[in-house]
């Protein structure tokens, strides 16, 4: 009887996990739906206009949406933010591998400015056309949205929602 070698028992289990890990690292099947990706596409180009702006065109709008009682220079803020959604935007475009983890980040990024949009409101600044309470107070409704586009067409919702349903250690990822 001829017993298999140390270099081949490690050889096959390398190939079984590297096959585990690609089958694992794909996108599941209802997470890879045209609409899904659309809405990532675009929101990925919304936020990619929006920082750009931040940088450049629209960079005083920005900076009225700042609030007065956060402790850093209002530059800064917009500068950052601006960079950050830059980043954001570039990767929801372009790493599809990790938009789970993309889409949190985005989602927690529009929770994170939110109170930008509630200092608008309070304060009444007129910015990006927004020169009444109304509208104001509508473009308020529309953060929750953002944050919803972000967690639906990333499937991150879908993913923390699936992670409850699988048999604890069935995936190696921890979901």
């Amino acid at each position: 009887m001829v017993r298999p070698s140390i270099d081949s028992i490690v050889r096959t289990d390398m190939s079984a996990e590297r096959r585990r890990a690609n089958r694992d690292s794909a996108p599941p099947p209802h997470d890879r739906g045209l609409p899904r990706t659309i809405a990532r596409w675009m929101l990925g180009a919304f936020l990619l206009f929006t920082g750009i702006g931040h940088l450049t065109f629209a960079r005083a709008s920005f900076v009225a949406q700042v609030p007065a009682w956060l402790p850093l220079p209002v530059d800064v803020v917009v500068l950052a933010s601006g960079v950050v959604e830059i980043a954001l935007g570039l990767a929801l475009l372009l790493w599809g591998r990790q938009r789970v983890l993309i889409g949190w980040a985005t989602a927690a990024f529009f929770v994170a400015i939110f109170p930008g949009n509630i200092e608008q409101f309070v304060s009444g600044t007129d910015a990006f056309g927004l020169d009444t309470d109304l509208s104001r107070g509508i473009r308020l409704l529309f953060q929750p949205l953002l944050v919803v586009w972000a967690l639906w067409s990333t499937g991150a919702w879908r993913a923390w929602r699936a992670r409850g349903t699988r048999i604890a250690g069935d995936d190696p990822r921890g979901f």
